[in-house]
């Protein structure tokens, strides 16, 4: 069952800008202060590779170092939602962007420790 539900990608040309959201899917589906929220990218071809996330407990944020400066996760308590704001895209960072929860509560960067994905959204960076 997919309990997390992403929107948002579309295509965009090199240095626009988007911003993906993702929401429960289900009303019940609860984040605890101990869980970690995510987000993950897979391209055509290739291994998925963590992107971005944040601690639910303290609002501390992690991300790769190709989307640094670039892309920022935002956290909302109370609709248990978590965006990404991301700038001056790059035709790299064309991929199928997922959401995810880590009840694990460490390890935020291995997609093993995440428990709950949603379908994704499809991001395209073309001129």
């Amino acid at each position: 069952q997919v309990k997390l539900v992403e929107s948002g990608g579309t295509e965009v040309q090199p240095g626009g800008s988007l911003m993906l959201t993702c929401v429960p899917s289900d009303p019940t589906f609860v984040i605890y202060s101990s869980h970690i929220m995510g987000w993950f990218r897979q391209a055509p071809g290739r291994a998925r590779e963590f992107v971005a996330a944040v601690t639910w407990r303290n609002n501390k944020k992690f991300y790769t170092d190709s989307v640094k400066g670039r892309f920022t996760i935002f956290r909302d308590a109370h609709y248990n939602s978590v965006s990404l704001q991301m700038n001056s895209l790059k035709t790299e960072d064309t991929a199928t962007y997922y959401c995810a929860r880590n009840t694990y509560g460490s390890m935020y960067d291995d997609a093993l420790k995440y428990d709950d994905w949603g379908r994704g959204t499809q991001v395209t960076v073309s001129s």
